[in-house]
C-alpha cells in the first residue's frame, strides 16, 4: 500500500511526463507554422513542466518528520510550491496580455495547415484528461499542491481553446477575434492565478479556517467545562491545527482533565474533516468559586491519599478545615503522619482563607465487592443517579454497582438504548456521561458504562 506521499509523486511524476509530451507538440508545430500563439502555448506548457517537478521536490520535502528546526514538521514546503504554481500562472497571464499588445500594433499572420489543428485537438484531449485526473486524486490525497497544479492544468485547456477558435477565425477571415479571445483566456488565467495565491497565502500567514465562533458551537455543552476561553486555529481545512483553551474548576486532577482533553479531541474530529492536531489547555476558574471539599480531594490526590467527610466551619478562630484522610493501611504511624502534615501545608497554601487545618487519619478500607451500606457509598452512587437522569433523562441507567477503593470509587452502570441507534451515537452518549460524571463527582476512581439495546 502506497503513502500519501508516495501517490502524490505517482500523480506529478505522470503529469510532468504529459505536460512535456504536449510542450514539445506544440512548440514544434509553432515553429513550422510561425504561429507565435502556438509557439506561446508550448512555452506556458512548459513552465507546467517546471511546476510539477517543483511539487515533486516540495512533498519530498512536506514529507519530513518534525526535527528541532521545524518542530511542527515541513507541511508548508508543499504550500510554498504551490504558492509557485500560482506565480506562474500569473506570469502566463502576463505573457498573454504582451502577446496581444505585440498584435495589436502589427505581425504576420501565421501559416496553417491540417497538422496544425491535429496537434492542437490532441493537445487539448490530453490537457483535459491530465486536469480531470489531478483533480479528482487531489481531492482524494488532500494534496494542496496537485489542485493548485490541476487549476494551472486547467488553464492549460482555456489558452489552447483559445488558441485553436483564434486559428479558425483567423482562416475564416476574423483576424480581429483573436487578440478577443485572447484576452478573455488572460483573465481567465489571472482569475485561476488569484484563487491560488490568495488560499497558500493564507495558510502562510496562518489564516483561521475555522472561526473561535464556530469552533466554540462544536464545542458547546462538554460537560465539568465551565467556559471556552480561547479557540484558535491555523492550516488549512482538510490539515487543521487547533488550540483550545478551555477552564475548569481549580480543583481538577490531571486524569480528569485527561477525560476532558479526550472527549474534546473527539468532538472536533467527529464534527470537521482533516483535524492534524488538537493542543487542550487548562485554565483554573477564578478563586471565588473555588471548592474546598474539591481542594481538599484534589491536593490528597497529589499525595496518593484519599480524604472524605470534609466540613468547614466558622468560629473565633476563623474558618477551620476538617476532613478524614485515608492512608494505605500497612503503613507506620510517623509515615502516616508526615503525609498527612504534607497534605495540610498544601491546604494552608491552596485556601488562603482557612486559618486552620484538622486532620483524622485513618485505614483505608479497599474491597473488590460492591459495599453499599456505606454512607460515602450511597451519597456517590445517589449523586452519579441524579446527574444522569437529569442529563440524559432518555436513557434507562440501570445495575448500578459502586465499589471503593484507595483513591475514591469505581462505578459500573448499564445503559439500556434504542435498538436503532448507531454505534458511534452510543459511544457519544457514554463518552458524554462519562465525562459529566468524572467532571462533578471527584471520588470517583473510575467509570465503566455498559450501552445495550432494549430488547436485551
Amino acid at each position: 500500500m502506497k503513502t500519501q506521499r508516495q501517490q502524490v509523486e505517482q500523480v506529478l511524476g505522470i503529469t510532468l511526463v504529459l505536460n512535456l509530451i504536449v510542450a514539445i507538440g506544440k512548440i514544434i508545430v509553432g515553429l513550422i507554422s510561425g504561429a507565435l500563439a502556438i509557439t506561446a502555448d508550448g512555452v506556458h506548457s512548459l513552465t507546467d513542466s517546471a511546476g510539477n517537478v517543483a511539487g515533486l521536490v516540495a512533498v519530498r520535502l512536506a514529507d519530513r518528520p518534525p526535527d528541532d528546526d521545524h518542530p511542527y514538521g515541513h507541511s508548508k514546503f508543499e504550500t510554498i510550491s504551490a504558492l509557485l504554481i500560482g506565480g506562474l500562472l500569473l506570469l502566463t497571464a502576463w505573457e498573454m496580455l504582451q502577446g496581444i499588445i505585440g498584435r495589436l500594433f502589427g505581425g504576420t499572420e501565421p501559416t496553417l495547415t491540417p497538422i496544425t489543428f491535429v496537434v492542437l485537438i490532441v493537445t487539448l484531449i490530453i490537457n483535459i484528461g491530465v486536469s480531470r485526473y489531478q483533480i479528482r486524486r487531489g481531492e482524494a490525497l488532500k494534496s494542496q499542491i496537485l489542485l493548485a497544479d490541476a487549476k494551472n492544468t486547467s488553464a492549460d485547456v482555456y489558452v489552447t481553446l483559445s488558441v485553436i477558435l483564434s486559428m479558425v477565425l483567423v482562416t475564416l477571415g476574423f483576424a480581429w477575434m483573436d487578440w478577443v479571445v485572447a484576452v478573455i483566456v488572460a483573465g481567465l488565467i489571472a482569475k485561476s492565478a488569484y484563487e491560488i495565491l490568495s488560499q497558500t497565502t493564507a495558510v502562510l500567514v496562518d489564516t483561521a479556517p475555522y472561526t473561535q465562533n464556530y469552533l466554540c458551537e462544536v464545542l458547546s455543552h462538554i460537560p465539568s467545562v465551565h467556559k471556552i476561553v480561547r479557540a484558535r486555529s491555523r492550516g488549512t481545512v482538510d490539515n487543521a491545527l487547533i488550540d483550545i483553551d478551555v477552564q475548569v474548576a481549580r480543583e481538577m486532577t490531571a486524569d480528569h482533565t485527561a477525560t476532558i482533553t479526550a472527549t474534546i479531541r473527539e468532538r472536533l474530529e467527529t464534527k470537521l474533516d482533516g483535524v492534524a492536531e488538537v493542543e487542550v489547555h487548562f485554565v483554573p476558574a477564578p478563586l471565588d468559586e473555588q471548592d474546598v471539599v474539591l481542594t481538599a480531594r484534589a491536593c490528597a490526590d497529589a499525595l496518593g491519599l484519599s480524604t472524605h467527610e470534609v466540613t468547614l466551619t466558622d468560629n473565633h478562630e476563623g474558618k477551620v478545615l476538617e476532613c478524614h484522610v485515608e492512608v494505605p493501611p500497612q503503613q507506620t504511624l510517623g509515615e502516616a503522619h508526615e503525609q498527612v502534615s504534607q497534605l495540610e501545608a498544601n491546604l494552608y497554601n491552596q485556601l488562603s482563607e482557612v486559618t486552620r487545618v484538622v486532620t483524622h487519619i485513618e485505614p483505608a478500607q479497599p474491597t473488590d465487592e460492591p459495599n453499599l451500606e456505606s454512607p460515602r457509598t450511597v451519597l456517590v452512587q445517589s449523586k452519579a443517579q441524579k446527574l444522569l437522569s437529569e442529563q440524559f433523562p432518555q436513557v434507562d441507567w440501570h445495575d448500578w454497582q459502586t465499589h471503593a477503593c484507595y483513591h475514591g470509587f469505581n462505578l459500573n452502570v448499564h445503559a439500556t438504548l434504542s435498538p436503532q441507534i448507531t454505534i458511534e451515537s452510543a459511544h457519544a452518549i457514554a463518552e458524554s456521561a462519562e465525562t459529566l460524571l468524572r467532571g462533578n463527582i471527584y471520588e470517583l476512581s473510575r467509570v465503566t458504562i455498559h450501552t445495550e439495546p432494549f430488547d436485551h
